[in-house]
């Protein structure tokens, strides 16, 4: 019997599971509506206020600059060719933390953001392709 070699850059290896194509999408939902959270709030805010609300906007913002980092890390969790890129346990953190701003979206994203990374496929699949070697082409 004759056994095949594989290498890192193999096509079988670069298969994503499912969870992590999963989690892509819903950190990009949860991105968008954090960005349409913040910016929700800090309309109300200064409208409600008659603009003295402003004063207050390095607060409400916080949700939208979140987003923007949560579209920013799904976009590379789903490239293809995939990029090598760690799995983001702060995000997750800050996805749940939304829940102050009334996001319950971002909450359960959150939640299952983690559980998802310790599924051992997940992590098996982020290990692989952060040590594949980066190719420069000229």
């Amino acid at each position: 019997m004759e056994q095949i070699p594989t290498t890192t850059n193999s096509p079988a290896l670069a298969v994503k599971p499912g969870m992590v194509t999963t989690l892509g999408v819903m950190t990009l939902v949860s991105g968008v509506l954090n960005i349409l959270t913040g910016l929700g709030i800090t309309f109300v805010v200064a409208v409600s206020t008659l603009g003295i609300g402003l004063l207050c906007a390095p607060i409400t913002f916080l949700p939208g600059i979140l987003g923007v980092f949560e579209i920013l890390y799904a976009l590379k969790i789903l490239a293809n060719p995939p990029t090598p890129v760690q799995f983001s346990q702060t995000i997750a953190i800050l996805e749940i933390l939304t829940i102050l701003f009334g996001n319950a979206v971002s909450l359960i994203v959150g939640i299952l953001a983690l559980v998802f990374y310790n599924d051992p496929l997940v992590r098996e699949y982020f290990e692989r392709i952060n040590a594949q070697p980066v190719v420069v082409e000229n």
